[in-house]
């Protein structure tokens, strides 16, 4: 019995101490460089297993297991890896870092292209962007002016999904796929397995109405359609009530600022 009790306690004391941290997500090969396309605008992505595309947008997309961005300031490169909602969210330093001439080209590869997700990829490009323009930074929480979705009058017009995998597609008035809308054109919104936060999240980064919450409390996943036409009707706002039983309040939004305390241009590869 004292035998089996000394070797619960040596189990537990094992099990008690502290374990090493598991290393950082990191690409297995990377390159930054200075950008020498004169394209003067940002391109490409990660292409990840759970990544999801359109017939467009996946002519276009990198190999799988890899980020490839062209053409990109250092605050489009921050913006994308940590997936914010806005460019307005970034409070930076020095101009070149969100303003001027200065851009950039990553080309980075996964050491197993065949499992690494979208997320996982957007983990290894921040420990890049760390690493490579020696950038430090902090979060701050503001409050800000925008929306807030609630349930409509009526309640909610929403059909619980029966999609097996999420997606989400825009298309303009011809019927053509749209990466994203103007907001001077129809436009229809087509989506499968979404929740309603992520409908938040896609409406902010819009940025018409200003950051959003979710205040509906439907924890759900539903497909949809919202179609919307901000010039010949029906408004945003007024599809969303007639067309899924939800609106748009106005409300105070606590916003995260990724604020840029210092940053270096990348040394050669």
């Amino acid at each position: 019995m004292k035998a089996i009790l000394g070797l619960i306690a040596a189990g537990l004391a094992l099990w008690a101490q502290p374990r090493p941290p598991s290393a950082p997500l990191a690409f297995e090969v990377a390159s930054v460089k200075p950008s020498g396309s004169g394209r003067n605008g940002v391109a490409g992505g990660c292409h990840g297993i759970d990544t999801v595309y359109s017939p467009r947008q996946a002519a276009q997309a990198p190999p799988l297991g890899r980020c490839e961005l062209t053409d990109a300031r250092l605050s489009h490169l921050i913006n994308f890896a940590w997936g914010l909602q806005s460019m307005a969210q970034l409070e930076s330093g020095p101009d070149w870092i969100a303003r001027g001439d200065e851009r950039f080209d990553v080309e980075a590869k996964a050491e197993d292209t065949s499992k690494a997700t979208e997320q996982q990829l957007r983990g290894m490009l921040q420990n890049l962007l760390i690493d490579r323009f020696q950038l430090k930074f902090h979060r701050q929480t503001k409050d800000m002016p925008g929306f807030a979705l609630v349930v409509a009058k009526g309640g909610p017009k929403l059909q619980a999904s029966t999609s097996q995998e999420t997606r989400v597609s825009f298309t303009g008035p011809d019927g053509n796929a749209l990466i994203k809308p103007s907001g001077s054109e129809p436009v229809s919104l087509q989506a499968k397995k979404y929740s309603l936060a992520q409908l938040v999240d896609l409406l902010s980064a819009m940025g018409w109405h200003g950051p959003g919450i979710d205040k509906t409390d439907l924890p759900g996943e539903y497909d949809f359609t919202l179609s919307w036409d901000e010039n010949g009707g029906p408004a945003l706002s007024t599809a969303l009530r007639e067309q899924l039983g939800l609106r748009m309040e106005p409300a105070r939004v606590p916003v995260a600022y990724f604020v840029v305390d210092s940053a270096a241009r990348p040394s050669a590869n």
